[in-house]
């Protein structure tokens, strides 16, 4: 076999049993489906499975949403200890709140203008597309915010309306989100000065998270990290951007004062407006 055939990337199957084949809950790895754009940057962290011969196995759901449900799942050879990734499956055809995405989704097309039609029109096809789409625009979101050292999950791969990321926690408990922590004083003080470099490492990038809240911030021992971001919008280019910038930052403002750390929302959004321009 030429080596030279395959890409860096390409990984020789090995199986170490024979007989070995998905059982109930599982199904193979499909990461060796996916196109390299269908995949986190490199360099992949070393706890991603890339071997062919890897399965991956339902370990349960961890949170239902409006847009899409996260599962536990769990990718590794058989006998051999593998990681915990975090699920994401966007529902489609019959999901009645994507509608709500239009405030997020004005500056933003798809490739094939057939494909923008249906979308904005809401057919049958566009609303199974629409589900596709996101979970693209969350995969993008992540990984562009993760190589600019944002603290935001590692995608893993993504592919059709299922996108993969690196899960926060232990084990298999999900890390709490910041609106079940019980900070106080200088805890709450550390926890804002993360919270608010997220947001400004956003805006330096030209963006907003759009719906930036204590319930789609996760505090891993001690590190804030951000979830939630397909609607990632693009300040400049969506209408509705710089309102959706100033509502992240009063929605921070308002939570971390009422916890008993003063903010100003509006010294944060002139920050985030700084980093901006």
């Amino acid at each position: 076999m030429n080596p030279s055939v395959f890409g860096d990337d390409f990984v020789v199957p090995t199986f170490t049993f024979a007989d070995v084949e998905p059982g109930a809950g599982q199904r193979w790895s499909t990461w060796p489906s996916t196109t390299p754009t269908e995949r986190g940057p490199r360099p992949w962290p070393d706890w991603v499975v890339t071997s062919a011969a890897a399965m991956d196995t339902e370990l349960g759901i961890l949170k239902t949403g409006k847009e899409a449900d996260v599962f536990l799942l769990e990718r590794a050879v058989p006998g051999e200890s593998g990681s915990v990734l975090a699920a994401k499956r966007y529902r489609s055809t019959e999901h009645r709140d994507f509608h709500r995405s239009s405030v997020y989704r004005e500056g933003r097309r798809v490739r094939r203008s057939r494909d923008q039609r249906a979308i904005e029109r809401g057919t049958t096809y566009g609303a199974g597309l629409a589900a596709v789409t996101w979970s693209l625009a969350e995969f993008d979101a992540l990984g562009r915010m993760y190589e600019r050292g944002i603290a935001v999950p590692y995608p893993v791969q993504v592919s059709g309306t299922e996108m993969l990321m690196e899960f926060i926690g232990d084990g298999t408990v999900a890390a709490p989100r910041l609106a079940q922590s019980t900070a106080t004083g200088r805890e709450l003080a550390g926890l804002y000065a993360q919270v608010a470099e997220i947001l400004l490492g956003f805006a330096r990038a030209g963006c907003a998270h759009g719906d930036l809240s204590p319930y789609n911030l996760l505090v891993h021992h001690g590190r804030v990290v951000a979830i939630d971001l397909p609607q990632l919008v693009d300040v400049v280019a969506n209408p509705n951007g710089m309102a959706l910038l100033e509502r992240d930052c009063r929605n921070v403002g308002e939570w971390f004062t009422r916890r008993g750390h003063r903010v100003e929302a509006g010294e944060l959004f002139a920050l985030a407006l700084g980093e901006l321009f």
